[in-house]
């Protein structure tokens, strides 16, 4: 039997936004695409982090105590490095890294020289979706 590979199971493409992206439109942006994370990227496209509805949401509960503060945005909120698998890599390492990382996500890469070009996610509902349909 051959290992199906994260190619195989991952939604190709992502949803971006830069670093200086503010927070209000990364939600905006989550919402109008119905995603639960953007993947954060510089002005070439190479991945620097990832920002989630969770971080949004622990956002909301500090922001208040930053009056003075100018807005959050993607790079105060975003995990980094990001979290990464590349697309030719077996589905259950993938299924490892979100175990023991204790993310719901991971970010599918080609390696560039020594950056990271986002092609696509591979998350935990991408998973029980294929198991259910084994």
């Amino acid at each position: 039997m051959i290992e199906p590979q994260v190619r195989d199971w991952m939604h190709l493409g992502v949803i971006t936004c830069g670093p200086d992206t503010s927070a209000e439109e990364v939600a905006e942006t989550m919402s109008a695409h119905d995603v639960s994370a953007l993947v954060v990227v510089d002005p070439v496209g190479y991945a620097l982090g990832l920002i989630s509805r969770t971080d949004l949401v622990n956002a909301t509960f500090v922001q208040p105590y930053l009056k003075h503060w100018r807005g959050l945005a993607a790079r105060h909120l975003m995990t980094s490095p990001v979290v990464s698998v590349r697309a030719d890599s077996p589905v259950r390492e993938a299924a490892q890294v979100l175990r023991e990382r204790k993310i719901h996500r991971v970010v599918v890469t080609v390696v560039e020289g020594a950056w990271e070009r986002p092609i696509g996610i591979l998350s935990v509902t991408d998973l029980v979706g294929r198991l259910a349909e084994a």
